[in-house]
């Protein structure tokens, strides 16, 4: 299916169980803390992603309840040649958060580009998956860069300013609340320049049996990824979070057309880390991700509303699932 549009012209408290001081040099550290203390607790979903939660996310895209890695990549390889004619000539392909960089192998053959660079948190996984690139297709200039996407991105010096398309695939733009996500849309569309352009995959609203059954797969492998944050956590902050104490909770919030995950205390339990500590009681909950599933006309706008001229849209026959190309 395609579709084309073109333009229209208080942090909560802290919980009462916590010291006082925080160790000041680390404005991240201070972050993650502020999250573990409020009420509900929370932290960012970034913390996924050390060496270890990088290899359980690969594993949960082979899951067979796990539908929109092989529904993204199937459309990519359906429309890849209306993907390249829409996007023209490319210089320079940009992929955010580019993990095993497995589905950008199916555009550089289309796109032919001068150039690749994948961008991701974690740096010695992206390096090793870009230098598999690198193996695959001889002549193309590769690199890796190591950076949070939350923030502007810096790109080396030698890649140029004209021709570049920015590829952020796998719906990761629904882990961000709906004001991130427009400021993350904005810095996308400034990474990409005049004359680039961004595409994009998202994840479609569907029937709640499918969405929920992807985020609580029998194997039991997205509860290791959710739990595992934890042990990231602790290598950030210095905590004591014992993992086995904590069991993985995701649900379909409808009012908000999000899948919540959570990681739910076992049992009544002190975490501390350098200069905090927080008690949590049995049940008690720490927010690890949501996962907006937003209607296609909706993101449109989104992205029109970051300074994105025409886009256009491509879906699979279920309408599970989109990727956008927006111009700048």
């Amino acid at each position: 299916m395609l579709l084309s549009v073109a333009p229209a012209d208080a942090e909560a408290p802290p919980s009462m169980s916590t010291l006082p001081d925080i160790p000041a040099p680390d404005p991240e550290r201070q972050a993650l803390a502020r999250g573990l203390l409020q009420t509900p607790a929370h932290i960012s979903a970034k913390y996924f992603y050390d060496q270890r939660g990088c290899e359980l996310f690969e594993d949960i895209t082979r899951l067979p309840e796990y539908y929109p890695t092989r529904t993204e990549k199937a459309l990519l390889q359906a429309r890849g040649g209306d993907i390249a004619r829409s996007v023209g000539p490319c210089t320079s392909l940009i992929e955010l958060g580019a993990g095993n960089c497995e589905k950008v192998r199916l555009l550089l053959a289309a796109l032919q580009p001068q150039c690749f660079v994948g961008v991701d948190i974690a740096g010695p996984f992206v390096q090793a998956a870009v230098d598999g690139v690198a193996r695959e297709f001889p002549g193309l200039e590769v690199c890796a860069v190591e950076a949070d996407i939350t923030a502007p991105v810096t790109l080396p010096a030698h890649i140029g300013e004209r021709g570049r398309l920015v590829f952020y695939p796998g719906s990761s733009i629904g882990n961000f609340d709906p004001d991130q996500s427009m400021t993350l849309l904005r810095q996308m569309r400034a990474l990409a320049g005049e004359g680039g352009g961004l595409l994009i995959g998202i994840d479609l609203p569907k029937d709640l049996q499918v969405l929920e059954a992807a985020y609580n797969d029998a194997a039991g492998v997205t509860a290791e990824f959710n739990r595992n944050a934890l042990a990231h956590v602790n290598q950030c902050l210095g905590s004591d979070f014992d993992a086995a104490q904590w069991e993985h909770v995701a649900f379909f919030n409808a009012a908000h057309s999000r899948i919540e995950m959570h990681l739910q205390a076992r049992a009544e339990q002190q975490v501390r880390w350098p200069g905090g500590a927080r008690a949590f009681a049995q049940g008690e909950r720490i927010h690890t991700e949501n996962s907006y599933k937003y209607p296609l006309p909706l993101f449109l706008q989104m992205l029109t509303q970051a300074g994105f001229k025409a886009c256009k849209a491509w879906t699979d026959s279920r309408d599970w699932f989109a990727v956008i190309h927006a111009k700048t």
